[in-house]
């Protein structure tokens, strides 16, 4: 299941409760977006790893935030991997697959 994050508390409280948390940065207007979305879910159904997303176009302070806050470079789709609060592995694009996600939850238990 994808679960909506929508503010820097939210984030916050979430990144302070879970060891691992993906979240997904998300266009709604944007193509090659919806083909990650679509990769992200397969993946969620299949992993007990919480995983988030944001909408960018709703949430625009939240997404400036995490790539302010952390130092990731923003870009849309963007898959972002935390574990004990910290960023340790990112994708984008093409790159966000359900194989990528799978490979990258494994390689940081």
């Amino acid at each position: 299941m994808i679960n909506t994050l929508e503010s820097i508390e939210q984030l916050e409280e979430i990144l302070q409760k879970e060891p691992k948390v993906m979240v997904l940065k998300h266009s709604s207007t944007c193509p090659i977006s919806h083909a990650a979305f679509e990769e992200y879910g397969d993946f969620a159904g299949q992993d007990d790893m919480p995983a988030w997303m944001l909408i960018i176009q709703e949430s625009r302070p939240l997404s400036n935030y995490i790539a302010e806050t952390y130092g990731i470079k923003h870009e849309s789709p963007q898959v972002i991997l935390f574990q004990e609060g910290k960023p340790v592995w990112n994708a984008s694009h093409w790159k966000i697959t359900k194989r990528s996600l799978a490979e990258a939850a494994n390689a940081n238990a």
